[in-house]
């Protein structure tokens, strides 16, 4: 069977994008996934999106994510990015609009585009409660300043559900780190019966931050919208960023803008980029 796709990227955080909205999606999205994900032996990528029918009256698509290994994700900020970019181009009826909205498995979103390539992202808001993550044996929360037992040492951490599970700690050197060795232990630690992305921040200025990210069911990528929305919250929780203003997140694929406001409420402006597009055997 041959399957039309289309390769984008957010800040290199790439995906191979499948127009799902009329056919719905391919058998077996899980191994598809699995498969087309694998680098250097296939297209390549992060995971698979699905652009699927509106579940909403007042939704464009629907965004569907299954990871490089398969597992279904809640949301991906750069990928919905490169939703609202692919639906701008490619679908008549969007072509031209300014503001989309793209239901998830996480509510709908809406997107505002800024310029050519370029979206703005209301995240909706962040809670800090385990029972929104989950997490478990960390107290009922605001989990901010815990102690987490990982890879064979004690971590600070502030964990924060943006939509999805993320846990955030701030480190002098993110380069330095070993994620492969460090970030299977946060993904798979039995405080997170999901699983969870874990961001690893060092902090440039009050209003620069650099991050590395380990993704369940990824492992390091080099972007991740949620993780930048979820670090720069960890951030405002502990008082070293400000609330209101723009913080620049350096990720190793781009940077991200993030603005929390007052009420939790957060919002992401980044790019979304077209790499290829073409047409694979299945």
């Amino acid at each position: 069977m041959k399957l039309a796709f289309t390769k984008m990227q957010g800040c290199a955080n790439d995906y191979i994008y499948l127009d799902c909205r009329s056919a719905g999606m391919p058998p077996d999205i899980a191994g598809l996934a699995q498969k087309l994900s694998a680098r250097r032996f296939s297209i390549g990528g992060d995971g698979i999106i699905c652009i699927c029918a509106p579940q909403s009256p007042d939704a464009d698509a629907t965004m569907r994510i299954f990871n490089a290994d398969g597992s279904e994700g809640m949301m991906c900020g750069n990928g919905i990015r490169c939703v609202a970019e692919w639906l701008y181009t490619h679908e008549p009826a969007c072509a031209g609009k300014d503001l989309l909205r793209i239901d998830t498995r996480s509510g709908q979103k809406q997107m505002r585009r800024c310029g050519p390539g370029l979206w703005q992202v209301e995240m909706g808001r962040y809670s800090a409660m385990a029972a929104d993550l989950p997490a478990v044996n960390m107290g009922e929360g605001p989990l901010v300043r815990c102690t987490l037992e990982a890879a064979g040492q004690s971590w600070q951490v502030t964990c924060i559900s943006v939509g999805n599970p993320h846990c955030v700690t701030v480190v002098e050197d993110v380069d330095a780190l070993n994620l492969e060795a460090i970030g299977p232990s946060f993904e798979k630690h039995p405080n997170f019966p999901q699983q969870v992305n874990t961001e690893f921040i060092q902090q440039l200025d009050p209003c620069h931050l650099k991050m590395r990210v380990w993704e369940r069911g990824s492992g390091e990528t080099w972007a991740c919208g949620t993780g930048a929305c979820a670090s720069v919250a960890a951030m405002t929780e502990l008082g070293l960023v400000p609330a209101g203003e723009d913080i620049h997140v350096l990720l190793r694929g781009g940077e991200l803008i993030i603005r929390v406001q007052e009420d939790h409420q957060i919002r992401m402006t980044g790019p979304a980029v077209t790499v290829c597009e073409g047409v694979t055997e299945v």
